[in-house]
Formats: structure tokens, C-alpha cells, sequence
């Protein structure tokens, strides 16, 4: 193994009340919406206890309210960002968790690896440790081993993997938006419109890269459930798990992210207009151009 990263020990509350700030803000969730424990705690793969803690951190904050008996409540009428009341998702956890992803791509982590070994390297708690492979695990890029330490996927190390990944997508999705039974309420599609303006507006910026990637992530899921045809969905999600690393790693220049976000703008409004026809050809030409781009940065992966 490498030397091991000098980090200070950090808890974790703070970070994962940016995380669930974040969740509550991309969610469009409004004042009065009840935050369950349990379903952020499944969400982030984390107990009870800290997402109660990061709750709290959240209620003094007097973003949220809690309800004796009954839990936690968004009390802000305007969510705030984290980075506004002093959180910062890449602070701790987060952070850390990027440069595992770099330090695998660059080949710096082996195909297997311990939970002590990397406790060591990243200067983390077993809880820690524990945390980020869970996360890693549910993203796709690491699975723990039968008896004993956890196996990164060889796929995901490769550039030309990811090209191959955007090769598929340019066949599948412009099919989904062709679908008979494609079918996206027009309140919803008007919903993920406000998404993307607020990511124009400023968030493309501000927002951590995780959080970037999930907002892309939704919008395309989001019209492949709306094709009804569940092999577009499911092709789709295992695409997306295995090429985070690499987007991760692409998100250092952020100017490109606005052209996308206008093409998934446009490509809303001709679904909303019923053309779908013209939707399905700018899916075709907004995915070929996400892969001019990919040709471009992969001497940087």
C-alpha cells in the first residue's frame, strides 16, 4: 500500500446533515414534509444514530423542527444550501471518498483490499471504513469478498469502458422516448424542468459532485421509467453505477455541464409538447456529444 494520507480524525454529523440538506433541496421537498430517520438512514447506509444526530444539527440550525413522538419536519419555508449555514458535504467522509475513487483509477489501490488497510491509508475509524465501502458497494464499484475483505471491479478501471458505456446509452435512450407506452405526466416533467433552470441558476457550481451526478443520473432514469419498458430502466441503472468513478473525475471543469443541462431542458419541453420524435433525435445528439467530450478528457482518467 501507499503512505498513509495524514487526515484528522473528523465526525461525521456535519457531513451528513450537508448530505440530508442536499436530499431535502434536490427532492424539492416543501415546509412541513416529514423526514423519516430510518429511510435517510437506509439512503446514506448509515444507523439511526447518526442521521438523529445530523437531524439535530439540522434543527438548531432552525431549518428543521422535531416533533416529540413524531420526528423531524422541514421548517424553513427557503432551504438553504449547506455551504450557507456553515456544512460542507466534502468536509470529511465525502472528500475522502473522492480520492479512494482517484486513487483506484490511477492504480494506486489493488484489486483487493482490507478494511484495515484502507483504515490505515485514509487515517479512518472501522465505522468510517465501514461507511465508505457500503457506499462504494451500492454505487457499484467495490464488493466485499466471501470470508474476508472486499474486490474493487476490474471493469471500472478503464477508460474505454466508459466510452463503451455511452456507446450503449446512445443506442438505448433516444429508443425509450419512442416507447407506445412512453408516458411522463406533465407535472412531473415540468418539476424536473425546474430542477435543471435551478441548476443553470447556479448549483452546477455550488453543488458537490456527487450531488451533480445524481441530478444527471434522475433525468435520464426518470424518462426511462416514463418508456413503461423495464429493461431500458434496468439497463440504465447498472450503466449509471459503473461509470460514476470516471464522472467523478470529469466534474474538475464544470463549463460542459451547462450545455447539457440546456439539452435536458429542451429535450423536456418537446416531450411536454408531445414530439417526441424530436426529443429522441436531441437525446441522440446530446449523448454523442456527452462522448466527444468523454474522447477528449480520457487522457486525464
Amino acid at each position: 500500500m501507499q503512505k498513509t494520507i495524514d487526515r484528522p480524525r473528523r465526525d461525521i454529523t456535519d457531513e451528513l446533515a450537508a448530505r440530508i440538506l442536499a436530499h431535502i433541496r434536490e427532492s424539492s421537498l416543501q415546509y412541513g414534509a416529514h423526514l423519516p430517520a430510518q429511510e435517510l438512514a437506509d439512503r446514506f447506509n448509515v444507523s439511526r444514530s447518526p442521521v438523529t444526530q445530523a437531524l439535530r444539527v439540522l434543527t438548531e440550525k432552525q431549518i428543521l423542527s422535531h416533533v416529540a413522538n413524531r420526528g423531524f419536519y422541514v421548517a424553513a419555508a427557503a432551504v438553504p444550501q449547506a455551504s450557507d449555514v456553515g456544512l460542507s458535504e466534502t468536509a470529511s467522509l465525502s472528500g475522502i471518498y473522492f480520492q479512494m475513487a482517484k486513487d483506484r483509477l490511477r492504480g494506486d489501490l489493488e484489486d483487493q483490499v482490507s478494511e484495515r488497510a484502507l483504515r490505515q491509508r485514509y487515517n479512518l475509524s472501522r465505522g468510517e471504513v465501514s461507511e465508505l465501502l457500503d457506499r462504494a458497494a451500492q454505487e457499484g464499484w467495490v464488493e466485499r469478498r466471501p470470508g474476508y475483505g472486499w474486490s474493487f471491479s476490474p471493469v471500472l478501471t478503464t477508460p474505454l469502458a466508459l466510452e463503451q458505456s455511452y456507446r450503449v446509452r446512445l443506442a438505448l435512450e433516444p429508443a425509450t422516448l419512442l416507447e407506445p407506452t412512453f408516458y411522463l405526466p406533465r407535472a412531473l416533467a415540468e418539476k424536473e424542468r425546474e430542477r435543471e433552470r435551478q441548476l443553470i441558476a447556479g448549483e452546477i457550481e455550488t453543488i458537490s459532485p456527487d450531488a451533480l451526478y445524481e441530478r444527471g443520473v434522475r433525468f435520464h432514469e426518470t424518462l426511462a421509467e416514463a418508456s413503461q419498458n423495464p429493461f431500458f430502466l434496468d439497463v440504465l441503472r447498472r450503466i449509471n453505477r459503473m461509470r460514476r468513478l470516471f464522472t467523478y473525475q470529469a466534474m474538475e471543469d464544470r463549463k460542459r455541464y451547462y450545455g447539457q443541462v440546456r439539452d435536458h431542458i429542451r429535450i423536456l419541453d418537446l416531450l411536454i409538447e408531445n414530439r417526441n420524435v424530436e426529443a429522441a433525435d436531441l437525446m441522440r445528439r446530446h449523448i454523442e456529444r456527452v462522448l466527444r467530450n468523454v474522447r477528449k478528457i480520457k487522457p486525464k482518467l
